[in-house]
């Protein structure tokens, strides 16, 4: 016996009063809060509830009944359905507001220290094409919009080369045009989309884990340079072939032509082997008159432009003199690292990815630094007493960590090693706060600058400077 589908109420005339997590937009019903996506604070909507848990209810807007006194227009047509860039109908003044009191309020309530005045949120000069890399996902069939499902057309399962809606791994949006990345980037995928299904090339099923085209990642860059990489899902030399020739021709100017074998169940590429097929195994950025080579697995902060002023905020709140040992904790590529060597006496970069040591070495060489030494390892393994003892008691650390911040045990190590000044880079406001109150006996919160990386999202990089009491 079939499951009967729940029926969940329609509640008329909600009102939006704030952002919350993620960037959703919240009210309340009966005192209970309602989550709506693409909602703006100020509106008052007829909400259709789609799941319903005890405590909150989460529904799409059905009708706008009156907009918000700041709403603005979508500039993207799969604004709303695509997951990206959420804040569209935000004003970009307004979504620098709202970040500036995300940051503010995450560390006042998670961190509970003393603060100094936070600095205005540093905004993105460019608030389009700010990304130099994208990575879309083939699928067999694409999505419909709730519109398409309800309308009485019979739609065709045509299909996509996109991204993946919210929370469904096997649901892909056809994307024809992103505002994210600047051409030659639309270009390529519109093409490479459009000769898949002319030649009949079966697109991936991520359910039944069946079809050739996988993934699509192109990465470009302000040197001009276009890295491209093919994903295919097993081998098969002549349609490999004569896809990636048509590329190659009808895009002469892509500097590397790439691809990747991946025969997993998942779609992480970090450990499979990434082959040229034309071209350099890599680009080039450049920064302040440094070049940083970028491979296929490398990786570059995605808003380069905005990237140099984050590192800049970095490099001023260390107060470099040319003596200081530097830790550059969580290197990466060792961008910040290179970026801050001529004004330090020595560097150490540590980072979990060796083909990211390699990559930060090689950015060493080309740029002709001598005072850098990297190290590949977990952090908590590898940062200890002993490590700090052979390269130096550092006199700066910089941590620039991934979301979930830094463990425990590293923290506990810098404590020990009592460097004058810690400059903590996060994409996470909130678990910097987590981190900042362990280092609250010893260091003192002096500077916070907030920069915006990703205009049109919720997400907000926060630089703060913590000094030895």
């Amino acid at each position: 016996m079939r499951k009967q589908k729940k029926v969940y109420p329609l509640i008329e005339g909600l009102e939006i009063t704030k952002l919350a997590a993620e960037g959703k937009a919240m009210g309340k019903y009966n005192d209970i809060v309602v989550f709506v996506p693409s909602a703006v604070p100020g509106d008052v909507v007829d909400v259709q509830i789609r799941s319903k848990r005890k405590s909150f209810m989460e529904g799409t807007i059905v009708n706008l009944v009156t907009p918000s006194p700041i709403r603005c227009e979508p500039f993207c047509e799969h604004f709303g359905v695509c997951g990206g860039c959420k804040w569209q109908n935000i004003p970009y003044n307004e979504q620098l507001k709202l970040k500036q009191e995300q940051v503010f309020d995450q560390l006042s309530r998670i961190a509970k220290v003393e603060l100094p005045e936070i600095a205005s949120i540093l905004g993105s000069e460019k608030t389009t094409f700010y990304r130099n890399k994208l990575e879309y996902t083939f699928a067999d069939k694409r999505w419909l919009t709730y519109e398409e499902i309800n309308s009485e057309i019979e739609f065709k399962n045509a299909p996509a080369l996109g991204f993946h809606i919210p929370k469904m791994f096997d649901k892909v949006l056809n994307i024809d045009k992103c505002w994210l990345q600047d051409d030659p980037s639309n270009q390529i995928r519109l093409a490479i989309a459009d000769y898949c299904r002319e030649n009949e090339y079966d697109f991936y099923n991520a359910r039944e884990h069946t079809g050739f085209m996988r993934n699509l990642i192109i990465r470009t860059s302000t040197t001009g340079d276009v890295m491209v990489i093919v994903v295919f899902a097993y081998e098969d030399d002549e349609r490999r072939e004569n896809l990636l020739n048509y590329v190659a021709t009808k895009f002469p100017h892509i500097t590397s032509l790439l691809y990747i074998v991946n025969k997993k169940l998942n779609d992480s590429n970090g450990d499979q082997e990434v082959i040229g097929y034309k071209g350099e195994d890599h680009i080039f950025e450049e920064m302040e008159g440094l070049k940083f080579k970028i491979g296929g697995k490398s990786f570059y902060q995605t808003n380069s432009e905005q990237a140099y002023n984050l590192y800049k905020i970095t490099r001023d709140f260390a107060g470099l003199t040319g003596s200081e040992v530097v830790y550059d904790l969580y290197t990466g590529t060792g961008t910040i690292a290179n970026f801050v060597a001529k004004q330090s006496a020595k560097v150490i970069g540590v980072e979990y990815v060796p083909e990211a040591i390699e990559d930060a070495k090689i950015n060493s060489e080309i740029n002709g630094i001598d005072n850098t030494v990297f190290y590949a390892g977990d952090m908590k393994d590898i940062l200890n007493d002993s490590f700090i003892s052979e390269n130096g008691k550092p006199d700066i650390i910089i941590l620039d960590p991934p979301r979930a911040g830094i463990h425990e045990d590293v923290a506990q190590t810098i404590i020990r090693a009592e460097p004058t000044k810690i400059v903590y880079v996060s994409c996470n406001p909130a678990t910097q706060a987590r981190d900042i109150a362990i280092f609250d006996s010893l260091y003192k919160v002096t500077k916070v600058q907030p920069v915006d990386m990703f205009p049109h999202t919720h997400h907000v990089e926060n630089v703060v400077l913590l000094e030895k009491r």
